[in-house]
């Protein structure tokens, strides 16, 4: 396929053809996590079909601002950038899965489609006739993949799913904020995002499967579950020893010094991830003396002693600014970094190298390009492709119908 567009930084118009070129996927899930989803494997090259409701204008996140993105007569669109997060490179169908109409768009568009993603409520479609039992009798080779907050089965199926709900029941919040404060939430919808991420891999390797066998399946992915499932170290701590972690802030649970400091003019990182870095760290702070010294001079015992020994380093670092402390460490190789603001962060030369800024022009009534976060996949022989702006409403109803019937 041919690129339609020119990155913000890199992409010229060059020939790409995705890893999942020639697949096709229909989207029929809203807000973030099943988006997140479907918008990884549309930069992979899969066309994806973002099926929207009519009466509601579509994905609710559509009008989740300000931000808007500005139309080319300068008003606002129906691109919200919480929209714009999630849904390049899809094309969007306006279709009411209530009528008759559009379970029948639906049942004939599958019958050509490789892969479905919804979250509905448990069994949410089995009214209309679009679940998976349903439809894989006349789609044998779907992939679909159902993303709910609690799954189809135990005792909290009928529960609704949002990202804040799964980040308090699931654990990560419990983990999350100062010591003496309240449980926290991630900045970002985190647990919305890593389902995604573990919708996209169970989807591939049901494609994989299907490729073998002919077969597709379906697949229950939960928004707990997963959220439970990235709880990775701290979750086995807590298998492990039977104590309950406990909030750290940004400390880590099994390493010291490992957290967020204070300097005489703002924040760094400091991951002294070995008991080298530590001796290193230690002679740059001007305390050799530490290097021996039962309380520190090994990880386990650093641990033990961690109040005593942090509240001796932010004593140092906070009469030290910013950039000497990481130029300092980075040439002893301890390593440490700023505490960037977004600002800082896309206009580092870091990001401009990655390609992790993109700028997409030349959507339907939208302002002349749109700045997104870039996809961080960089394959060697099928690179990632941005193809097209996220699409307003019902922008390609007319194009996929005419092609269906």
């Amino acid at each position: 396929m041919q690129a339609d567009f020119n990155c913000l930084f890199v992409i010229g118009i060059v020939d790409m053809t995705g890893p999942l070129d020639g697949l096709r996927i229909l989207d029929l899930s809203r807000i973030l996590a099943g988006p997140t989803c479907t918008q990884l494997l549309a930069d992979l090259g899969a066309d994806v079909i973002k099926i929207e409701n009519p009466t509601t204008n579509g994905d609710d996140t559509r009008s989740w601002g300000p931000p808007f993105v500005k139309g080319k007569d300068g008003f606002d669109t129906d691109l919200s950038a919480y929209f714009v997060c999630a849904n390049r490179n899809k094309r969007s169908l306006a279709v009411d899965l209530a009528s008759a109409e559009g379970q029948s768009i639906i049942r004939e568009l599958v019958k050509n489609s490789d892969v479905l993603v919804e979250n509905f409520t448990a069994n949410g479609l089995k009214k209309y006739g679009l679940d998976y039992e349903a439809l894989s009798k006349i789609a044998p080779q779907l992939v679909y993949c159902s993303i709910t907050g609690y799954g189809q089965t135990g005792p909290n199926a009928h529960k609704p799913g949002y990202d804040l709900m799964a980040q308090a029941y699931g654990g990560i919040m419990s983990l999350t904020g100062e010591p003496d404060g309240q449980p926290m939430k991630v900045g970002v919808g985190v647990a919305d995002v890593m389902c995604g991420m573990y919708a996209s891999t169970g989807i591939l390797a049901a494609l994989r499967y299907r490729d073998i066998s002919g077969e597709g399946q379906h697949i229950d992915l939960a928004l707990v579950d997963s959220q439970i499932a990235w709880l990775v170290n701290e979750g086995t701590n807590y298998l492990t020893s039977g104590e309950l972690p406990k909030r750290r802030g940004t400390a880590h649970p099994n390493i010291v010094p490992y957290q967020v400091f204070a300097t005489f003019d703002g924040h760094v990182v400091v991951a002294v991830g070995n008991d080298s870095q530590f001796s290193r760290f230690a002679e740059w702070l001007g305390r050799p003396d530490w290097i021996g010294d039962p309380r520190f001079e090994t990880n386990p015992v650093r641990l033990k002693n961690r109040d005593a020994l942090i509240a001796e380093i932010e004593q140092l670092l906070r009469q030290i600014e910013t950039n000497a402390v990481v130029a300092g460490l980075e040439a002893i190789k301890v390593p440490v970094g700023p505490v960037n603001t977004l600002d800082r962060v896309f206009a580092s030369d870091q990001v401009e190298a990655r390609e992790m800024l993109v700028e997409i022009p030349n959507g339907a009534g939208q302002s002349d390009s749109i700045k997104m976060i870039g996809n961080p996949l960089k394959f060697s022989k099928t690179p990632v492709s941005y193809r097209h702006t996220p699409p307003i409403f019902g922008e390609h109803t007319d194009e996929i119908l005419s092609n269906l019937f």
